[in-house]
């Protein structure tokens, strides 16, 4: 019965659509970059260790893949985008992998 009133989705449309936004964003992050910098924006998390003196204490346990959402030794703005691209990528992959087994028993192919 609930499935008769479900509407059908185009999974095609939708990862069209989902795929453009996301591309949109990561070619616009070098412009959210740039802003940034302009206004002075900084984590929130940064001024509160700050206010804390925790920055005198910081200890690296886990390395980062992109350390500060760039490149070493690359322009900011393109590290930023090259980093925005990594992590919808990432991101894009990881929700992939997920949706697979909730798909194939649904959907069998």
């Amino acid at each position: 019965m609930l499935a008769e009133r479900t509407p059908t989705i185009d999974r095609r449309r939708l990862l069209r659509r989902g795929a453009g936004v996301v591309g949109a964003l990561v070619v616009l992050s070098p412009l959210f970059a740039w802003a940034a910098g302009q206004v002075g924006y900084t984590e929130p998390l940064e001024h509160a260790a700050s206010a804390t003196g925790a920055t005198a204490h910081t200890v690296s346990t886990l390395p980062a893949l992109l350390p500060d959402y760039g490149l070493a030794g690359v322009d900011p703005y393109v590290g930023t985008l090259v980093s925005g691209l990594v992590g919808a990528a990432l991101v894009l992959v990881i929700g992939w992998l997920a949706g697979r087994p909730l798909t194939a028993q649904r959907d069998p192919r």
